[in-house]
């Protein structure tokens, strides 16, 4: 018997959801279909739902709530948004998938995993890196001992310099106080290594603030005037499991050369791309010289985040607990947290949380 289509609802059709979301959404037609989409903007809200044939748009979460049956979330706002949306989706009995961060601090995150648990509901967070094939490749070579124990690993993401080419909506809320690179882009090397390596259990960081402002250069907020409200580049030192991990993340970089992740072991090393899913695994190992792993990949090019609303969709449909868990979510806000407090004391700071390591499927 075929089972129904779950029923999916996305708010915030930013430009994330028009570049990375929206045109791959199609893959997810055997099981799932979006019904709704909502953001506050009448105009943009209602020629997304033209462009990608979306029967029903909406300017307002909680009149989506009311009037639109569905059954999922896809929480897409801004980061200062995410608690506020995410609570009201599960407090109407929603299963959600939300962008990263899950909160912009460990306690309101905790709420929205302790409010899914109480009704039973799935929450599946970004990033979604630990579904892409090359991240899932790579955990599997280190669990095999292909390349020994890792003792050392490096993990980078960089943004470029604001104002960013082809991002047309206001892109005042990456700037904020809470916000920044540090939960914006370092939650992906982070996700990344306590998902292949295992919990972290300290971290030291420093920061800076290469610049005070910039203005929008192209689209509809053109010439607007942004201040840097936070620090715009970071380091931090993790021990992760049993290996010490650098962990750069920054606005402030115009690009950087080879790949964003390297695992170093005492029997060889991996490279691989956090973002391109078609990009070839970098190996090398004892007594053999470098080579390239082709991964099977859906997505051309480019970060496939919609692999991680298909890993909502099927973890409602088969009832089960998702890899992209709450609690890896949490524990990589912890160490978000902890990097902050050691740039400000110049001192390690403690991380205490952890997560269940899902076994490799």
């Amino acid at each position: 018997m075929t089972r129904q289509r779950l029923r999916l609802a996305i708010v915030g059709p930013g430009d994330v959801a028009h570049r990375d979301y929206l045109p791959e959404a199609h893959r997810l037609a055997d099981s799932a279909e979006v019904v709704a989409v909502c953001g506050p903007n009448e105009a943009r809200a209602r020629s997304t739902a033209e462009k990608f044939d979306i029967p029903r748009w909406y300017t307002d979460v909680g009149e989506l709530l009311r009037c639109e049956p569905f059954d999922a979330m896809i929480n897409l706002t801004s980061h200062t948004a995410h608690f506020d949306v995410s609570l009201a989706a599960l407090q109407a009995g929603k299963h959600l998938y939300t962008e990263k961060p899950l909160a912009l601090s460990v306690g309101r995150a905790r709420a929205l995993a302790d409010e899914a648990a109480r009704r039973g509901l799935v929450l599946a967070c970004a990033p979604s890196v630990m579904v892409f094939p090359q991240v899932r490749r790579a955990r599997s070579m280190v669990a095999s001992g292909m390349i020994g124990t890792v003792f050392s690993a490096r993990g980078r993401s960089l943004a470029g310099v604001p104002p960013w080419p082809g991002f047309l909506s206001d892109p005042s809320h990456y700037f904020e106080t809470a916000v920044g690179p540090l939960p914006d882009l370092a939650v992906y090397p982070l996700h990344a290594l306590t998902g292949i390596l295992g919990p972290a259990h300290c971290v030291m960081a420093m920061s800076q603030r290469t610049r005070s402002n910039f203005r929008v250069s192209e689209g509809p907020l053109a010439g607007k005037q942004v201040e840097m409200k936070s620090d715009d580049e970071w380091h931090l030192l993790v021990k992760c499991g049993r290996a010490l991990a650098s962990v750069e993340a920054n606005y402030c970089a115009l690009t950087a050369l080879g790949p964003e992740c390297e695992l170093m072991g005492d029997r060889g090393a991996l490279a691989f791309s956090l973002f391109d899913g078609s990009a070839p695994i970098s190996v090398v190992t004892e007594g053999s010289g470098r080579r390239e792993e082709d991964v099977p990949h859906q997505r051309v090019a480019g970060p496939d985040h919609i692999l991680g609303v298909q890993h909502l969709v099927d973890c409602v449909r088969e009832r089960r607990h998702p890899v992209l868990s709450a609690e890896h979510a949490i524990h990589v806000l912890e160490i978000v947290e902890a990097a902050r407090r050691s740039a400000e004391t110049g001192r390690a700071v403690e991380v205490l949380s952890t997560f269940p390591m899902t076994p490799l499927a």
